[in-house]
């Protein structure tokens, strides 16, 4: 069992984490975080020796709701309001957190439960699109795929305007939700990407943030 003060140290970190990569994403100074909890460097790095043991720990239960999401918008019994509503309250959730958009939108080879329960909702999405698309509502050529790529579309967007106009995404997402609809399809240039496509371009972006 874990002593108390310990468990206190445990709850000082994780809530320091959560609120530093909120603000400021997922590669905010580990050293930032341990001087935020009031919590020695030594301490943080022997609870959690990597940083991706601590965004692991740190975003268990946020994917954990995007995964309720998508199960609830599969309740919805009209299959187009059931994609807009997942959609909306997805980008609710990546408006509020730096932190959460990072994650959602590169790979962490280093937190694999992370990563498992990434896959699940992606597939659950996919399920959710099927639904839409057989329904004759949702163009047949959009794919799970396609979701990260609007996050990645949608992020800068999202980060540029929080402090002018934090809500100015929903003007953004709703261009792109009417695109979607089966009447406004149009031939596209190429397929979406695969998720092993994916898998690389999200491993890239995170390198490339790393890098900088």
């Amino acid at each position: 069992m874990m002593r108390s003060d310990a468990r206190r140290n445990r709850e000082l970190l994780l809530a320091a984490a959560r609120q530093i990569f909120a603000e400021h994403g997922l590669d905010a100074s580990m050293d930032e975080i341990a001087r935020s909890s009031g919590v020695g460097n030594a301490t943080l790095y022997r609870r959690f020796p990597t940083r991706e043991a601590l965004i692991e720990e740190v975003f268990g239960d946020m994917v954990a709701a995007f995964q309720g999401i998508a199960d609830r918008a599969l309740e919805i019994e009209d299959p187009w309001r059931a994609v807009a509503w997942f959609m909306e309250e997805v980008f609710t959730l990546l408006a509020r957190d730096r932190g959460l958009n990072d994650l959602m939108s590169t790979r962490f080879p280093g937190a694999p439960a992370l990563e498992a329960a990434k896959r699940d909702y992606y597939e659950t999405a996919a399920v959710l699109i099927g639904r839409a698309q057989e329904a004759g509502v949702l163009r047949a050529d959009f794919a799970a795929t396609d979701i990260v790529a609007l996050i990645w579309s949608l992020s800068r967007g999202i980060a540029a305007t929080a402090t002018v106009a934090p809500d100015f995404w929903r003007r953004q997402l709703a261009f792109f939700l009417d695109g979607l609809r089966a009447e406004a399809a149009r031939p596209l240039p190429r397929p979406p990407l695969t998720y092993e496509e994916l898998d690389q371009a999200m491993l890239h972006l995170r390198h490339t943030r790393r890098s900088t």
